[in-house]
């Protein structure tokens, strides 16, 4: 076989260059610590890392997700903590106006005081995050929530109106699981339950026509048995179905104080309203003892009861009706407006006792509904939290995974440039011996 002199050199050169380029491989794979440096240095490794890649980043997406939501929670349950101190401060106040000794001026300067933190409560109720949105609006983000609307009527008061919706915005914090990150305001301010969450106990009638003239004071009543009230409120008790409303009317018998109980529920219109019919005996009253709302005929237990102070005169009435929302500007709005009524007599001191004793308990019924929704936000973010923990646990997993898939064994590489490094030189040389050989040397 004959071997010419460009064949020795064309075999020395690709000699030379395969070992320069596995030598520049090897540097490239040390200067940047990577193992797999193209799919085709490991096909398998390399999809496996592009897959774990992909779930990296999306883990890491939903990381980001939990970190904004814990921000806009953080803010909401800021707000709460704010609206809890103010009610707080605002029942505090309302209890010392209660105080007999206080004159019109002094229940006017509270009225004055409360009206500064009814506007305060309203700035509360329309606050904005970061991105200008507003945080209790529900999905109408850039709707301000709670405006003050003008009175329908010259002796009507200004009403708050809300304009956002019952919605709350949810963010993808994990695969499966979506998180909300807003609190809506009419569950917040808006649907808050009258009285006790049950009945909203009342002196007067029911319809509003008449005033007490006696002493008597109602308290807010208790549901004893919630089964018991439940099948009461919805049985065929009732003479109407609308209006369903009970109320406990006092007579006088020699000096003896009685009451009985009365079902003045209506019939829907356009049908007449129906007489007020009795529902129990002539009872003694007692002060400060117990009213069972218990009737004979038709025999109902309603599994409550409410408590009358003072007493009451002949024809006095107070009004037990299914609870329904009111919001707390309302309350606030009242008790202003109740608190800049003069006291002219012992009539008014008692119905201003009564009515302040019922705002009170609205106030109460606002603060655990606040209480309600931060436990609910302080639930979120435990829960973020546990997220947190598990998304950084997971994106450690990944990092290893990665690192076992692409990660250069530096030693190895090491070894392996040096000897590569050692092959190209034993080939440069041997390239330089070879072409230094001739026959015109031996002439």
């Amino acid at each position: 076989m004959r071997i010419s002199s460009n064949q020795l050199y064309d075999a020395g050169v690709r000699g030379m260059e395969r070992n320069q380029s596995q030598l520049l491989k090897l540097q490239e794979q040390i200067s940047s610590g990577r193992r797999i440096l193209s799919p085709a240095d490991d096909p398998v490794a390399a999809a496996r890392v592009l897959s774990v890649t992909q779930s990296r980043e999306i883990a890491a997406q939903y990381a980001r997700n939990q970190g904004a939501a814990v921000d806009r929670l953080g803010l909401v349950d800021s707000q709460l903590g704010a609206v809890s101190d103010l009610l707080q401060s605002v029942r505090g106040r309302v209890i010392q106006a209660g105080n007999t000794i206080l004159s019109d001026s002094d229940r006017q300067a509270v009225a004055s005081e409360i009206d500064a933190r009814f506007s305060e409560l309203l700035g509360i109720a329309n606050s904005q995050n970061g991105e200008g949105d507003y945080l209790f609006a529900g999905h109408q983000g850039a709707t301000t929530p709670f405006v003050l609307r003008a009175a329908t009527s010259p002796a009507g008061a200004p009403s708050v109106g809300y304009f956002g919706d019952d919605g709350e915005r949810l963010m993808q914090v994990g695969a499966a699981q979506q998180m909300s990150s807003s609190v809506a305001g009419s569950d917040l301010f808006m649907n808050i339950r009258q009285g006790n969450g049950s009945f909203l106990a009342a002196a007067g009638g029911g319809d509003g026509s008449s005033v007490n003239q006696g002493s008597g004071v109602i308290d807010s009543g208790s549901v004893l048995d919630a089964q018991k009230w439940q099948r009461a409120s919805n049985s065929d008790f009732w003479q109407g179905s609308t209006n369903q409303a009970l109320e406990i009317r006092f007579s006088s018998v020699s000096g003896v104080s009685q009451y009985q109980l009365f079902d003045v529920s209506t019939p829907p219109p356009p049908d007449a309203p129906l007489p007020a019919k009795s529902v129990s005996e002539l009872l003694p009253f007692t002060a400060g003892q117990a009213i069972p709302l218990l009737s004979g005929a038709p025999a109902a237990d309603f599994g409550a009861q409410v408590v009358i102070t003072g007493l009451p005169a002949d024809g006095d009435r107070f009004s037990i009706t299914p609870s329904g929302n009111k919001s707390v500007f309302q309350t606030m709005q009242e008790l202003i407006g109740l608190l800049r009524a003069p006291l002219a007599s012992s009539q008014a001191r008692t119905e201003f006792t009564g009515q302040l004793a019922g705002h009170l308990t609205h106030l109460d019924q606002a603060l655990s509904n606040v209480s309600r929704v931060q436990a609910s936000v302080g639930a979120r973010l435990q829960a973020l939290d546990g997220l947190s923990n598990r998304s950084t646990a997971v994106d450690i997993l990944h990092q290893q995974s990665l690192s076992a898939l692409q990660d250069l064994d530096y030693a190895q590489a090491l070894s392996d440039f040096t000897r590569q490094q050692l092959s190209l030189e034993a080939a440069q040389k041997s390239f330089v011996t070879i072409s230094g050989l001739s026959l015109f040397s031996y002439l």
